[in-house]
């Protein structure tokens, strides 16, 4: 990484916003979010599709499953589960970014497990100002990599939107803010310890998030299920543990600006590892699954 330094933060430092979108947050880079899309797939825990189907399949018949994507980038988590689920499927797919909901729609899967139909549209929104009533007849809520840059508040508004509208939840790869390094190297917790602080900054969350969240998913008399899926990076995903060691140094040195010239060193022999396919990553995250209470208050 010649010339690099820990402040280029690719995986998160993304479009800039446009002056006519001050107060916006940094946008995702498609980029990025298909880099990491196969190693999402991998760890997204597939102990929780059961009790998911189990209920899905208890549903009474309205034509097929409407499935809400919340926060849904490239649609990657739809390319994801609509395989995975038996029946004809409409995703709803929700952003603030039209220009990540235009590619989420064009690379949407067509068919589901058994070959039934899957359709799309789309929809232009804050999570935080998610209603009941926008998920009135929704069969399932979805969500990748999003309730760790969440509040409380819009949290308990995800909550409670769900609940109101008696739709299960599937909530996945929120980060546990834990990573393991191997080789090991005496400034991996410092590091940790400042990109944590990073992630809690302004009130958002970060690791801190999925207990928030089954907290306020059970508040509303959820079944609430957590189980880990972590990211295993080894040699084969040399590009993706690239991009998210930058990132992930560069928000530590954003918190700690002190640390910038260790970082500098650190960054450049954990690259140089990972360059020679010498360094393995585990990235920890938590999947949750919310069975909120049908609507109408059967069981």
């Amino acid at each position: 990484m010649p010339g690099a330094g820990p402040a280029e933060r690719a995986t998160l430092r993304l479009r800039e916003s446009g002056p006519e979108e001050a107060g916006e947050p940094p946008r995702y880079a498609p980029e990025w979010l298909q880099l990491r899309e196969p190693a999402d797939a991998a760890a997204r825990a597939h102990d929780l599709l059961d009790p998911l189907r189990i209920r899905l399949a208890n549903l009474p018949g309205r034509g097929g499953l409407v499935i809400h994507d919340i926060g849904c980038g490239t649609g990657s988590m739809g390319r994801w589960l609509a395989p995975l689920l038996d029946g004809a499927q409409h995703w709803v797919l929700h952003d603030r970014d039209p220009y990540l909901l235009h590619f989420a729609a064009v690379a949407a899967p067509r068919s589901a497990a058994d070959g039934s139909r899957v359709t799309v549209e789309t929809r232009r929104g804050d999570v935080a100002r998610l209603t009941a009533d926008a998920l009135h007849g929704a069969s399932l809520v979805t969500c990748s990599a999003l309730l760790d840059v969440l509040t409380r508040e819009e949290i308990d508004a995800l909550a409670a939107a769900c609940a109101g509208a008696g739709c299960p939840a599937l909530l996945t790869l929120s980060v546990a803010g834990r990573v393991d390094l191997t080789p090991s190297h005496p400034l991996d917790a410092e590091i940790a310890e400042a990109f944590n602080a990073h992630q809690r900054r302004t009130g958002l969350l970060g690791p801190d998030a999925v207990t928030v969240a089954a907290e306020a998913f059970a508040a509303h008399g959820a079944t609430v299920r957590v189980h880990p899926s972590p990211w295993r990076l080894g040699p084969d995903q040399a590009a993706l543990t690239e991009q998210w060691l930058r990132g992930w140094v560069g928000a530590a040195v954003e918190q700690r600006p002190e640390l910038a010239e260790r970082a500098e060193a650190y960054l450049t022999e954990r690259l140089r590892a990972c360059a020679a396919g010498e360094l393995r990553v585990v990235v920890h995250h938590s999947d949750l699954l919310a069975l909120c209470r049908p609507a109408g208050g059967a069981s």
